[in-house]
């Protein structure tokens, strides 16, 4: 049965994404994307979809109630999947109240709006509603070797960012308790992929390395993260959407624990920079040790698991930003980057 499906965000580097994967894999099903269009959300993005039958383009901010409301009203949407979101950290740290208006009220007036306009007469009680998370909620794992975050693991942010992300999630649980609403969560690991703008670590460092600019290092670069490839993200999303229990959170990781050095020294080897230009700055405020996802519980319930390897999806990666110059520089110069 085809689908009307909404996807917030989808103009962003996870968002985008996902739209291209779900518009191949449901070719029955009609795709609406909203974004905002702030500086990380390009409509180059989707330009292949562009006058395509089956897509639709809304500009709009989902933090803004009237807009979110009349859109439902009109479309009528069958499923909803929640990309928007601030998510820099360092830029949290500087502006917060940005991140509590579209990850806390914009989620909310989502959630709402699904509990309102669901199909009543069916018996429904709200439209089915995916939330895309961060495994950022749990916090520090520190230095200890074999500890894993799972969807037991009690939240304890560090940061505005993570804050307001962990806030969103417990209104998700809170919708599907109190209302009955359909929807599922998922807490994802650092992703990496084409599209990612060059704030976040990959391509900041593959710009910085090709220009030959300083590499900053936060501290001793030793904090530790899991890398999941974005299309093995897109892939779970989809698993919890078709096979998913109703009001579960799924963690969706990479099995790829990387040091921030080693991510660093394989952006250097592949562009062939300078190990001198390896820059040790201040460490960042409330950052993270690390992370690492056990997500045996997606894998067991669902089947899915990561099929590209860290170095085959950094290989993938460079390449594609190797490729699409104009891209990243047209971004930077448009930003002031």
């Amino acid at each position: 049965m085809s689908k009307k499906v909404l996807i917030t965000g989808g103009a962003g580097f996870i968002g985008a994404n996902f739209v291209h994967y779900y518009y191949a894999a449901h070719p029955d099903d009609e795709i609406v994307v909203l974004d905002k269009l702030t500086y990380c959300g390009n409509l180059e993005n989707l330009k292949e979809l562009e006058g395509k039958d089956r897509y639709t383009f809304v500009k709009g901010d989902i933090a803004d109630k009237e807009f979110v409301f009349d859109l439902f009203e009109k479309e009528k949407f069958d499923l909803v999947i929640n990309f928007a979101a601030e998510s820099h950290v360092d830029n949290s740290i500087a502006e917060p109240g940005i991140f509590v208006e579209t990850n806390v009220v914009g989620t909310h007036n989502l959630l709402m709006a699904c509990k309102d306009f669901g199909n009543h007469a069916t018996g429904e009680s709200g439209i089915r509603f995916h939330h895309v998370s961060t495994d950022e909620v749990y916090g520090d794992l520190g230095d200890t070797v074999g500890t894993y975050f799972t969807e037991e693991t009690p939240y304890d942010p560090s940061s505005p960012y993570s804050a307001s992300k962990a806030a969103s999630d417990v209104l998700c649980r809170a919708y599907f308790r109190t209302y009955g609403l359909p929807m599922t969560i998922s807490n994802c690991s650092n992703n990496y992929g084409p599209y990612q703008y060059p704030e976040k670590l990959i391509p900041r460092f593959f710009v910085l390395a090709k220009e030959g600019k300083p590499l900053p290092i936060y501290g001793d670069g030793k904090n530790v993260r899991d890398w999941l490839y974005v299309e093995d993200h897109c892939t779970a999303i989809d698993a919890i959407i078709e096979k998913g229990r109703l009001g579960e959170t799924y963690c969706v990781g990479g099995n790829s624990e990387k040091q921030n050095l080693e991510v660093i020294q394989s952006i250097i080897d592949y562009t062939g920079a300078s190990e001198e230009l390896l820059t040790y700055v201040e460490d960042r405020k409330g950052h993270d040790r690390r992370y690492a996802i056990d997500a045996s519980k997606i894998k067991n319930e669902l089947g899915w698991e990561p099929s590209v390897t860290f170095e085959e999806g950094m290989a993938k990666t460079l390449k594609w930003y190797e490729d699409n110059e104009s891209w990243w520089k047209d971004l930077l110069k448009k930003h002031g980057g």
